[in-house]
């Protein structure tokens, strides 16, 4: 897969980030109706940021993403967004989240370029995450 070159008025980039969060207190909570509907949910916040989804997967205690940002925009604003609605989304619909964690998220992420690596490798690692 090739770096795709994005654009906007001002500016040209190739921006692709490696994307790693997980439940508070790495709790095993993203599995079965929970896991298909923050997949929908991280879909909806990414579209709607002007981002672009690479790869996604969802283990039971982290999310992986591979996502292209505009720079302007920023990968934290994206990434707090993303945590943001899907924390107050999925506590409302799965209520049994609000008893077992006082927040859904960590306040912490790992972010990394994808850069270094060709973007097809990470893409493989991402996918190859539910064999584990």
């Amino acid at each position: 897969m090739a770096v795709t070159l994005r654009s906007h008025s001002n500016v040209v980039f190739p921006c692709a980030f490696h994307v790693v969060w997980c439940p508070k207190y790495r709790r095993r909570e993203l599995g079965g109706p929970i896991e298909e509907r923050l997949k929908g949910l991280i879909r909806e916040v990414v579209n709607d940021k002007g981002a672009w989804l690479v790869e996604m997967d969802v283990m039971p205690d982290h999310v992986h993403l591979l996502v292209e940002v505009d720079p302007q925009y920023g990968v934290h604003r994206l990434v707090k967004a993303i945590k943001g609605h899907s924390s107050r989304v999925l506590r409302e619909e799965f209520p049994h989240l609000k008893s077992r964690l006082p927040t859904l998220w960590t306040n912490s992420s790992f972010v990394a370029t994808a850069g270094g690596a060709p973007l097809a490798v990470v893409k493989r690692y991402v996918e190859q995450q539910k064999g584990r």
